[in-house]
């Protein structure tokens, strides 16, 4: 299988501080892999270097066989890159119809349409006229979520898309990638909660201190509990 994704020797941060020290990572076209770590290591940092949002000091990004370390944004989107950012980051005073008709100029041909994303996301539908500020959290999240369909990515990066979500609405999150992957999506996923990353990945890799220090299967990656639990900092 092919990787859509290419990280090699990736150093990154912010001024005065480095956070990824020589990051290598794969991602197969197709595939999704959750990227697990302790609070602090890194992880929403290595998310927003890719997508062009903090500025790599050295190493490689290939998206599809193309570098785009040190791009800007918009051009690693013009790749077929899409985020989902911790925090959903949604504009309080728009509706969701006007987000969802901001996000469909960027792409008015693809698989991914509003009507399929409303057939995916059926509350949206219904929420269509209410403002980003009056949505709850997990709808927020939908929406975030949708907004990034409708640009038609090849890669998905998702921030954590359970944070502060409830159980309910963490299972709807995983049934949303679920329908990503069957059409072919690449996604990396940053995920705290295991029964979320466990779902939907086929590939598990763990970061510690600005690297990653193991990649493996998810299958691997659960039979050694023991390896699991202190890599994760979990009892």
């Amino acid at each position: 299988m092919t990787d859509f994704l290419t990280v090699r020797g990736l150093h990154a941060g912010y001024e005065g501080s480095t956070v990824l020290h020589g990051v290598d990572l794969d991602v197969a076209e197709g595939g999704v892999v959750a990227l697990l770590g302790r609070n602090g290591v890194g992880k929403s940092t290595l998310i927003n270097t890719l997508m062009g949002l903090v500025p790599s000091d050295s190493g490689s990004v290939l998206i599809d066989g193309h570098e785009v370390a040190g791009r800007r944004p918009d051009v690693v989107a013009a790749r077929g890159v899409a985020l989902v950012p911790q925090g959903r980051r949604i504009f309080a005073p728009l509706t969701v119809d006007e987000h969802l008709a901001i996000s469909g100029r960027r792409s008015k041909n693809g698989a991914w349409s509003r009507a399929r994303v409303l057939d995916l996301l059926p509350r949206l539908g219904e929420r269509l006229r209410h403002r980003g500020d009056q949505l709850s959290g997990g709808e927020q999240q939908m929406l975030a979520i949708a907004r990034a369909l409708l640009s038609n990515p090849r890669l998905m990066l998702l921030d954590e898309p359970s944070d502060g979500l409830a159980p309910g609405i963490v299972a709807q999150v995983g049934d949303v990638v679920r329908d990503m992957c069957t059409g072919g999506m690449t996604v990396l996923l940053v995920e705290q909660d295991l029964r979320l990353a466990f779902s939907v990945a086929d590939r598990i890799a763990v970061m510690e201190k600005g690297r990653i220090v193991l990649n493996t299967t998810t299958a691997d990656f659960r039979s050694d509990a023991e390896r699991a639990r202190s890599l994760l900092g979990v009892g």
